[in-house]
């Protein structure tokens, strides 16, 4: 995932739209000498830079004081102009070209270690301490130009925790002795959309390479101290990060840097930026870390900080680096698991509410649920039936043309679509238009299928097949089968109602659509499983404690307001408070909306979806009072809480917390919203030890003799 972008694209829109082009003489330049103290939390900065026109305008956090400001060495002096949030913006009547000094500084707000895996999405301050400092490219720390920009970083960091910026390490001096500061100098010569600053008490790991065309590689871990005295961690990163550099470098074209880095971060933080990831330092002992995301990140390189992205026409981004990258591992791993990714995008999409169906054209980064179903899930399906419409060969020919002329520029579908039709050789502009302008997706359905004609050993049937509006152009995949015989026909399918004619080797008993889940698409209910989320991005979700000892159909209602908070009219009545406010408070961190607290008679009315929490006793009592089982087939016993979502014909979507004890449910408010592609999971504290999604194996039509 490219760097959390929502207090990114929130400045540049400030600063007067987001960059769309390069000048002719080239990209801007800004250079920064920084003095950082994390014990501290001081930061002090010099900025020079050519004031692209009088009056120059910046914008800084409001930790940040100006202090001085000099255009071609005259003392100038600067203007308050304005706030939004927590940004400053600040005015120097410089003249046009001018070389234009800026200093300031002042103390950081603290790390915030607390924020969990969705608050590091939105915007942030930048943040320093002794236990790590993240200054994110959009908190304001330095006065970013209105475009693109080429820069130079000099780092002074006081107390010698190493520290590093995108770029490429040309000058590093690490104290030789207590009470040195730690000093580099970073140089990013590229077209650069922001710069992020990371410091750490890390131990650095290095190793040097040569790339295939004779350049230099250096590859770098910088991780803590518990972290790096794992044996083989840090040598595999960085062997990992050499695999995965030669693996696209023979894809796309020559990996576009010199360096790159794998940084530990305090945060749960997943993002790329040009020539590093910054991954949250409690997930990096995880095999699959290494095994998916570390290649998405370093594909990044190419798909964002290589060809970079115009957010105002859409984020095309996420979705090739998904597909390229977390797909292609299932593929080559096996058919079953590619599809089992595929069903995963169709189930998240088909959890959100009609509401959230937006346009792909419209998804610019990943701030919650909804956004990822479509900007990451939607996107990697559409290269899935891109691959599928133009062949594996034109494909290949389409992303290194696409890289070739779209090196170091700024890119949207349009120039991507492009490269695509001249490699296939005809127009593409239906298939791009409808996939990235229409929400939502289509739902076809096979109405009837019926025997026109046996013939020998085979046979003809005829298939009336539908879509509701806004209609879609399909290439439908249909499977006939007859016992342990399957053949597939894919059909030209571009109207509300239609019939079709297949051809068959043997007599089919049956037609199934799409079973191998190629085509983006509402599924039918027989083909989705609830998961969790569902229960997440829910528009109006209930809880319902199940502790409360109340009456049938009595209890309070409200709202859960804030992690730890009670409700408005407060908790139910004789509700164990300590279940209670665990409860409350992991519903206040699944649900991105603001569930409403609910009696026991919500579990047979109408509504959003319902989550029952509550001691594992207690939650059995609810269920099976219910006239439900009180613990599912097919999901492992044991466990500090189990988690799972309920199969049944009537009644709201329901979702199921069985804890031990309030600890229990308190461990899982960090781990529990990652998980929203399951349908169960059983928790030992903190870790998921079993997870998995119910079978639903989908329709098979009967054909009519």
């Amino acid at each position: 995932m490219l760097r959390g972008l929502f207090g990114w694209l929130l400045l540049a829109g400030w600063l007067g739209g987001l960059p769309s082009a390069l000048a002719a003489a080239g990209p801007a330049r800004l250079n920064l000498a920084v003095e950082l103290d994390p014990a501290r939390g001081e930061l002090q900065v010099e900025a020079v830079l050519r004031a692209p026109e009088a009056g120059y305008r910046f914008v800084l956090h409001e930790s940040l004081q100006p202090q001085a400001a000099s255009a071609d060495g005259h003392a100038l002096p600067l203007r308050a102009a304005g706030s939004r949030g927590t940004l400053r913006a600040w005015r120097v009547d410089a003249p046009a070209g001018a070389e234009l000094r800026l200093r300031y500084g002042g103390k950081l707000p603290a790390l915030e270690q607390a924020r969990d895996h969705r608050e590091v999405l939105q915007a942030m301050p930048p943040m320093a301490s002794p236990a790590g400092s993240f200054l994110a490219s959009g908190s304001g720390w330095y006065p970013r130009p209105a475009d693109l920009f080429a820069y130079e970083v000099d780092l002074v960091v006081r107390g010698g925790q190493p520290a590093l910026v995108a770029g490429r390490l040309a000058h590093e001096q690490r104290p030789a002795a207590a009470g040195e500061p730690y000093r580099a100098r970073f140089v990013f010569e590229h077209p650069a959309d922001g710069i992020d600053l990371m410091a750490g008490p890390w131990v650095v790991r290095e190793r040097l390479a040569t790339q295939a065309d004779g350049r230099p590689l250096r590859l770098r871990t910088y991780f803590p101290a518990a972290l790096d005295g794992e044996a083989g961690l840090a040598e595999a990163y960085l062997a990992d990060s050499q695999r995965y550099i030669e693996r696209y470098s023979a894809q796309i074209g020559a990996y576009p840097f010199t360096e790159f880095s794998v940084v530990a971060s305090p945060l749960p933080t997943g993002f790329g930026m040009p020539t590093l990831t910054y991954i949250g330092e409690q997930v990096l002992r995880l095999p699959f870390i290494r095994a998916s995301s570390l290649g998405h990140e370093v594909l990044h390189n190419w798909w964002g900080n290589g060809v970079l992205v115009d957010y105002a026409r859409g984020n095309w981004s996420e979705g090739l680096t998904t597909f390229m990258a977390d797909y292609a591992y299932k593929a080559e791993a096996s058919t079953a698991a590619a599809r089992e990714m595929r069903l995963g995008w169709l189930r998240d999409f088909a959890a959100l509410p009609a509401d959230s169906h937006a346009p792909l054209a419209d998804f610019r980064s990943r701030t919650h649920g909804a956004a990822a179903a479509v900007g990451y899930g939607k996107a990697a399906m559409v290269f899935v039936m891109l691959q599928d419409e133009i062949g594996e060969d034109a494909f290949a020919r389409g992303i290194r043309l696409f890289w070739e002329r779209q090196r170091f520029r700024i890119a949207a579908w349009d120039e991507l679509r492009a490269a695509f039709e001249e490699a296939a050789g005809r127009p593409l502009q239906g298939f791009f238009r409808q996939w990235l302008e229409l929400p939502g997706g289509p739902a076809p359905r096979i109405e009837r299928a019926r025997l026109v004609e046996p013939a020998g050993q085979g046979a003809r049937v005829r298939v009336s097949l539908a879509q509701p509006g806004p209609v879609h152009a399909l290439r439908l995949p249909l499977q006939l089968v007859a016992g342990d015989r399957v053949e597939t026909r894919v059909v030209e399918f571009a109207a509300g109602r239609t019939d079709v004619e297949l051809t068959a080797g043997f007599v089919p008993e049956g037609v199934a659509l799409d079973p191998e889940l190629r085509l983006w698409r509402l599924p039918e209910a027989a083909q989705l499983p609830p998961i969790l989320r569902q229960w997440i991005v829910a528009a109006a979700p209930r809880l319902v404690l199940a502790d409360a000892q109340a009456e049938a159909g009595g209890a309070g209602s409200g709202a859960v307001s804030g992690a730890g908070s009670g409700a408005s009219g407060g908790t139910p009545r004789g509700a164990d408070s300590a279940f209670a406010e665990a409860a409350q408070a992991l519903a206040a961190r699944l649900f991105e909306r603001t569930p409403t607290l609910a009696g026991l008679p919500a579990l047979g009315a109408e509504g959003g979806p319902v989550l029952l929490v509550g001691s594992e006793p207690a939650v059995a009592a609810v269920l099976v009072g219910a006239g439900l089982a009180a613990q599912p087939r097919g999901m492992p016993a044991g466990g500090s809480a189990r988690v799972w979502t309920v199969q049944r014909e009537r009644g709201p979507a329901l979702a199921v917390i069985a804890a031990a004890d309030p600890a229990a449910l308190r461990a899982l408010q960090r781990a529990l919203p990652h998980y929203g592609s399951q349908s169960w999971l059983v928790f030992d504290g903190t870790r998921a030890s079993a997870r998995g999604v119910w079978d639903a194996p989908g329709n098979v039509v009967k054909v009519e003799p």
